[in-house]
């Protein structure tokens, strides 16, 4: 099973994935060690990426995915994927995926930013990537209020992997 784990910046896609790989042994990706350095500079400076600069982003991600399915080994990616076309371009080929979308308030999400140490993305990019993001209809939705181990819990659970 390939599970992806979505959701704007500061949401806890690393760190609830982290806890999904440690509790069942699955390789986590975390999308953001896949981005060129262009794409980091932007993100840096506060400027929104563009779908022509997340395809080969998106495209070097299905690749890493696509390799896993194909050795029937589980896998887990914390990758924003906002929108359904960027959610599609991920997913192509795979045989066995499963979505989670962290969602939280955008306060919320604010004040994490505003503790998060040593990441490149610009805190002033969050009201984007809430503008842009198409709520998936396909996807286990996990509100984020609690504690990253019982957003795990609850993923899991949903996974039906108690």
């Amino acid at each position: 099973m390939i599970v992806i784990i979505m959701g704007v910046t500061g949401v806890g896609k690393t760190t609830v994935g982290q806890l999904l790989a440690e509790k069942t042994g699955w390789q986590l990706y975390d999308a953001d060690d896949y981005h060129s350095s262009a794409n980091v500079e932007k993100m840096r400076s506060g400027i929104p990426l563009t779908d022509d600069d997340r395809w080969p982003w998106l495209d070097r991600l299905n690749t890493l995915l696509r390799a896993a399915d194909d050795r029937a080994e589980s896998a887990i990616l914390a990758c924003s994927a906002l929108k359904q076309r960027y959610r599609d371009r991920l997913q192509q080929g795979l045989k066995r995926v499963r979505w989670v979308h962290l969602k939280g308030d955008i306060e919320l999400i604010r004040s994490r930013l505003k503790q998060r140490k040593g990441h490149y993305m610009n805190p002033a990019l969050l009201q984007s990537q809430f503008d842009a993001l198409e709520t998936p209809g396909d996807a286990i939705a996990v509100d984020v209020s609690d504690s990253p181990a019982v957003l795990a819990q609850r993923v899991l659970a949903a996974l039906g992997k108690p």
